[in-house]
């Protein structure tokens, strides 16, 4: 079994690596689906680990000097107190069956919406970036660090529920936000939020006593050369092709946990 869960940590690693998506989208239902292990122990694991996993791209993409600190700490803003309140509410909830019927939920729900953020996100940005001058874009840009503190809020909850949220989702809101933004900056920006975020999550998680470490171990030992083959590879591909595959996946898992509840 623990050769398995290293396979698998291999196989998300890989379509992280060439996709720059499905961390926490992939293995959080790996673990559920496949290797059934409760929704709550898989959760916690995989927030621990994707802050494991995400942690070197995040201070390389820091010393490149790609990262958005304002932005950043406007996100934890919001973030942060979400994840604490969702804690907070999580650890007064009565029966672990309750609990693993919310994160089902979810889960279903995040990775849909994270599904579309993959299928549009071109778009969205053309879209977005057709408005800049316009008295709208103006206008928005006055409330754009209170809607910002928002997106966070959302984010917070989402990511401590699911481990879903804080990659691809996170980077369209930001899309939407900032079009102003480099790509790149924005991934460094989405990045070392997700990292923040996700061990804060994680540690709360762990203080609930529902963190497996040895699944963590397993995890995290096939993820890191299957992330280093994966960017390998990776730059060889066309996003137009690999986008729609990985949206069709995330959405048929995610319309799954909706589903089944």
């Amino acid at each position: 079994m623990e050769i398995a869960y290293s396979f698998a940590g291999l196989v998300v690693g890989f379509i992280v690596g060439l996709t720059g998506i499905g961390g926490g989208a992939l293995m959080t239902p790996i673990l559920i689906v496949i290797f059934g292990i409760p929704p709550v122990t898989a959760v916690s694991t995989d927030l621990i680990y994707a802050a494991i996993t995400k942690f070197g791209g995040s201070i390389s993409y820091a010393r490149k000097k790609l990262v958005e600190w304002r932005v950043v700490f406007l996100l934890l803003g919001g973030s942060i107190p979400g994840a604490l309140v969702t804690l907070y509410y999580l650890d007064g909830l009565d029966g672990l069956e309750q609990v693993e019927h919310l994160m089902n939920i979810t889960l279903g729900v995040s990775l849909v919406l994270t599904s579309i953020a993959v299928f549009f996100r071109a778009k969205i940005r053309a879209s977005v970036v057709k408005l800049e001058g316009t008295r709208f874009e103006k206008h928005g840009r006055r409330y754009r660090p209170y809607v910002t503190l928002l997106v966070g809020i959302v984010l917070g909850g989402l990511v401590t529920l699911s481990s879903v949220g804080a990659g691809a989702l996170g980077t369209a809101m930001l899309i939407l936000l900032y079009p102003r933004m480099t790509m790149q900056t924005l991934v460094g920006t989405d990045l070392v939020h997700a990292v923040v975020l996700t061990s804060i999550a994680g540690a709360g998680h762990y203080g609930m006593g529902s963190v497996d470490l040895w699944l963590l171990l397993c995890l995290v030992i096939g993820s890191l050369p299957g992330v280093f083959l994966g960017s390998h590879f990776g730059s060889k591909l066309s996003p137009r092709v690999i986008q729609p595959i990985m949206g069709t996946l995330l959405l048929a898992i995610g319309m799954r946990f909706v589903l089944v509840g």
